[in-house]
């Protein structure tokens, strides 16, 4: 009798801790990576990752923020990347092609704008684009990696002023720089993003880029083929696609693409 008591208690406490494993493996945390642009970190950090942690507890973003192209590079390599947002169509696109992206998941989700900045202490008389040149020190992001440096490129080139101002410029590894370069005084104006304009109050903006000077500024959304934690990355994605999250772009100054 005492044997098949014992047997009995045996396969109970079998039964509770295997259940027990099996709840604690559901309830697991999981952890994604999520590469964007350094224009996204405010409102990512701040609002969007904290808002999405309080609707999934059981998943952890690591965040990591740099130019696109540097962020596309990382990806190249095999960086372990669950989720890009970059600032423009171009680095999205080239990942895309090599196949470094999932099929259809990628998104055009905001649009944004670019502007010229000075510092609140602006005493140059500049108000419009082509007024930049009157500046001594003039900061832009580098075309070469830097998506708000390609479209202040584009915008400069076609109001015919390119070759004078990369002549005084210095090139920003990232949209950030440049506004701290222009914010901090180092340099007397720069070309940004509004929604950095407006995240500094030392820098004021005194104009946009001219219509039909620049093309659309749009941030796309797409998941990394190379994802372990494709479920978690898709539960993020449709996350930001929410009205909910909209708003909070919209708070930073970001437009819905539509």
């Amino acid at each position: 009798m005492k044997k098949v008591i014992a047997m009995v208690m045996t396969s109970f406490w079998l039964t509770f801790f295997l259940i027990g494993c099996s709840n604690n493996k559901e309830t697991e945390e999981s952890t994604i990576t999520f590469a964007a642009a350094a224009s996204l970190k405010n409102c990512m950090d701040d609002k969007l990752i904290p808002m999405f942690k309080q609707q999934y507890s059981d998943i952890k973003i690591q965040t990591t923020y740099d130019s696109s192209g540097k962020l596309q590079t990382q990806i190249e390599e095999g960086a372990p990347i669950d989720i890009f947002m970059s600032a423009a169509m171009k680095q999205m696109t080239a990942l895309d092609e090599k196949g470094l992206i999932v099929k259809d998941s990628i998104v055009q989700l905001l649009e944004n704008k670019i502007v010229l900045i000075v510092s609140q202490k602006n005493t140059k008389g500049i108000s419009a684009f082509e007024d930049i040149l009157k500046a001594d020190k003039i900061a832009i992001g580098d075309p070469s990696s830097v998506p708000v440096g390609q479209y202040a490129k584009e915008t400069l080139t076609n109001i015919k002023i390119w070759n004078e101002v990369i002549a005084k410029a210095s090139l920003g590894t990232n949209v950030t720089e440049v506004l701290n370069w222009v914010a901090e005084g180092s340099a007397d104006a720069g070309i940004v993003y509004s929604t950095d304009a407006v995240s500094n109050k030392k820098v004021k903006t005194v104009a946009e880029a001219p219509e039909g000077s620049v093309s659309k500024v749009i941030y796309p959304l797409g998941i990394v083929k190379a994802t372990r934690n494709e479920v978690a990355a898709k539960k993020f994605v449709e996350f930001l696609k929410t009205d909910e999250a909209n708003k909070v772009f919209e708070s930073y100054g970001f437009k819905k693409n539509k």
